[in-house]
């Protein structure tokens, strides 16, 4: 199975946690990335649950020219898509792969794919 989508530009790691009475939670903006990302889930129907080994390629286009690191991208959108129910757990990411992508677009194309056993 190969599933392909397309998600907005997540908050940065700096943005999506907060302490909050001795607690780590999800900050507002933390909240309102995984809502997005649940709404574009359900409406292109993606909230499969993948069980298996999986691949995932994301492609990200910056929202301007300022300089960014890549891997601050990664908890938001792999915990919003285990929160959608696209996947059971972002433990079954066995092959992450990340580039920029040209332009200043402010979105992210997400590619997800099963891992055949056989391959491996």
């Amino acid at each position: 199975m190969r599933l392909n989508l397309t998600l907005p530009w997540p908050p940065s790691v700096n943005h999506y946690w907060r302490n909050w009475q001795g607690r780590t939670v999800i900050s507002p903006e933390g909240r309102r990335y995984r809502k997005a990302v649940e709404e574009e889930v359900m409406i292109l129907r993606m909230n499969k649950k993948l069980d298996k080994q999986l691949k995932v390629t994301i492609t990200a286009y910056r929202p301007d020219n300022r300089r960014r690191d890549l891997d601050n991208l990664l908890k938001a959108v792999l915990d919003a898509l285990t929160h959608a129910g696209v996947y059971e757990d972002d433990h079954l990411i066995c092959d992450l792969r990340i580039c920029w992508g040209a332009g200043n677009l402010k979105k992210l194309d997400i590619v997800i794919e099963e891992v055949d056993d056989a391959a491996e």
